[in-house]
C-alpha cells in the first residue's frame, strides 16, 4: 500500500484550484490523487458558458491519471481554492470508483473513508456483461 501524505494531498488539491477555469460560479475546485505507484495526479474544474458542459476536477484528474501512465487511484482529497474541503458530486463518485474502486480513499467531511462507504452499492465494471468476442 502507499503512504498517504494527506497534508500534502490536500496542498496538492489547493494548488490544482489555482489552476481552475472557473468565470461562472467563482468556485476553483481542485482534486488530488495519489496513484497505487505513488505517483501523485491533479485536476481543476473546467467551466463552459453552456454550464452543463463544464469538467469537474476529478474528471480532468482522471484524464491525467490515463495520459502519464494508467494504474489506480488509492487516496483523494477535493478542495476549493481557498482550503475548503468539497465533496465530489454523484458522477464524480462514480469516476473515482471506475479508477480507484471501492478501497480507495477519499477525505470527506466524516473524515478518511473508502469509497464503498461514500458510494454504497455502485455499479462498476465487474457489473456490465461479459464481452462475447
Amino acid at each position: 500500500m502507499t503512504e498517504v501524505s494527506w497534508d500534502a494531498l490536500r496542498a496538492s488539491a489547493v494548488e490544482a484550484a489555482g489552476n481552475a477555469y472557473a468565470p461562472y460560479s467563482r468556485l476553483n475546485v481542485g482534486a488530488a490523487a495519489v496513484c497505487d505507484d505513488g505517483r501523485l495526479v491533479t485536476g481543476c474544474n473546467v467551466e463552459n458558458a453552456s454550464y452543463g458542459l463544464g469538467l469537474c476536477a476529478e474528471c480532468t484528474m482522471a484524464g491525467q491519471l490515463r495520459l502519464t501512465g494508467g494504474g489506480r487511484f488509492v487516496a483523494v482529497a477535493c478542495r476549493s481554492g481557498t482550503g475548503e474541503l468539497l465533496m465530489p458530486c454523484g458522477r464524480c463518485r462514480q469516476i473515482l470508483y471506475e479508477f480507484g474502486g471501492p478501497d480507495c480513499l477519499l477525505d470527506t467531511p466524516r473524515g478518511v473513508l473508502p469509497l464503498r462507504d461514500v458510494l454504497p452499492d455502485a455499479f462498476g465494471p465487474d457489473d456490465l456483461p461479459e464481452k462475447k468476442p
